[in-house]
C-alpha cells in the first residue's frame, strides 16, 4: 500500500503557494517575494510533486487555482494570517503591555470606544488593539486576550460575565423632535403614530439581531400588523444611531450603547421611559484563556475597568441584575 508523504511543508513554499494564489500571476508574486519568477515556479512545481496534484492551471495570459489548489488555499491563507498576528504581538509586548480585544462594530463604536480614554489615561503604557468583526471569532485564538459579546445567555462561552442586559426604546435625533414640536413634522406622542414616520432598522442578516428588531418592540405594543411611512434598513446598529441623529426617522435604540447620547439630548424618546421594552440578549466580558488562567497585568487591568464601566451603564439604564451573580459556571 503506497503511504502519504509525512514530512512537513516548508513554510516558504506555503507562503509563495498563497501569494501566487492570491495574485493570481508567478511574476507578480516573484516581485513581491523579491524572488526571481523562475524560482517561484521552482518552489510551485516542487509543492506539487510533493503533494500530487497540480495547485494551478496555467494559461499564456492567467492562471487559475485549480480544485486542490482551492482546497490548500482555505487551509493556508487563516493559517498564516494567525502565524503574522502572533508574531506582530510578541514582538510588539517584548517593548509595551497590550491588551488585544474582539467586539462588534456597533458596540466598538458605540460603547467601547468614547469610553476607552478614561482606561488609557490610568493606564498610559498600554496599548489597546480592537478587533471589530461580526464574525463570531474563536475564543481559543491565541492572539486574543478580551471578547466583548452579544447574546443570549443560553450562547455565552464558559467563563463569560454578564455586563448589562438589552432595553431597546424609540428614539429620534433632536432635530426631528424640534420639526414635531413646531407641528412641521406628523406627531409622535403614542406608538400608533410610528405609521407616518420613517422607521430605521437595523438588518444583518444574524439570527441573534432579531429579538432587537422593530417587529418584537411593535407587537408587544400591540401593533404587529403597522405598516410606517418608510422602511430603512442598514447593516449596524451604529449607522441607525447615525441616521436618528441625522434626523432621517425613528430608530430601535440599544439604550446601553446610547444612554449618554440620550442624556445629552441629542437623542430624544418620543416616548418617555414607557416606550422601553427589555430584549433577551446580554453584553458580556469573555477574558479569554479560561477562568483560571493567570492574566499579564493589563489585560485584568482591563477586564477590571470593563466591569467598572459596565455599572455605571446598568445603573444608568436601570439594570438592577447583579453581575457577579450572572458570571457562567466553569
Amino acid at each position: 500500500m503506497n503511504r502519504l508523504p509525512s514530512r512537513p511543508l516548508s513554510l516558504d513554499v506555503l507562503r509563495t503557494f498563497e501569494a501566487v494564489a492570491r495574485l493570481l500571476s508567478f511574476s507578480a508574486a516573484a516581485e513581491e517575494l523579491s524572488l526571481t519568477q523562475p524560482a517561484v515556479s521552482r518552489q510551485i512545481k516542487g509543492l506539487e510533486d510533493e503533494l500530487g496534484a497540480p495547485l494551478f492551471l496555467r494559461a499564456t495570459r492567467r492562471v487559475e487555482l485549480t480544485g486542490a489548489g482551492q482546497t490548500l488555499l482555505r487551509a493556508v491563507d487563516p493559517a498564516l494570517a494567525r502565524i503574522d498576528a502572533s508574531v506582530r504581538q510578541i514582538r510588539m509586548s517584548r517593548s509595551r503591555a497590550m491588551v488585544s480585544v474582539t467586539t462588534f462594530p456597533s458596540f466598538a463604536s458605540l460603547w467601547l470606544m468614547p469610553r476607552l480614554p478614561d482606561f488609557e489615561r490610568d493606564h498610559p503604557r498600554a496599548d489597546i488593539r480592537i478587533a471589530a468583526t461580526d464574525r463570531m471569532i474563536d475564543v481559543d485564538e491565541i492572539e486574543l486576550d478580551v471578547a466583548l459579546r452579544h447574546c443570549d445567555a443560553s450562547k455565552a462561552p464558559e467563563g463569560a460575565i454578564r455586563l448589562f442586559g438589552e432595553l431597546l426604546t424609540p428614539v429620534i435625533g433632536a432635530r426631528l423632535a424640534d420639526a414635531i414640536e413646531r407641528g412641521s413634522a406628523p406627531p409622535l406622542r403614542r406608538p400608533a403614530d410610528l405609521i407616518d414616520h420613517t422607521l430605521l432598522e437595523m438588518d444583518d442578516g444574524l439570527p441573534g439581531s432579531l429579538a432587537t428588531c422593530w417587529p418584537v418592540w411593535l407587537s408587544a405594543q400591540g401593533l404587529g400588523q403597522l405598516a410606517p411611512r418608510r422602511w430603512i434598513s442598514v447593516n449596524y446598529t451604529h449607522q441607525q444611531v447615525q441616521a436618528a441623529l441625522a434626523g432621517q426617522g425613528v430608530a430601535l435604540a440599544r439604550l446601553a450603547m446610547v444612554h449618554d447620547v440620550v442624556e445629552r439630548g441629542d437623542l430624544v424618546e418620543p416616548f418617555g421611559q414607557g416606550g422601553r421594552q427589555w430584549a433577551s440578549p446580554c453584553y458580556w466580558l469573555v477574558p479569554l484563556g479560561g477562568a483560571r488562567a493567570v492574566r499579564r497585568p493589563e489585560v485584568q487591568a482591563f477586564c477590571d475597568w470593563v466591569q467598572a464601566q459596565a455599572a455605571l451603564t446598568r445603573r444608568a439604564v436601570g439594570d438592577i441584575a447583579d453581575s457577579e451573580a450572572d458570571m457562567l459556571p466553569d
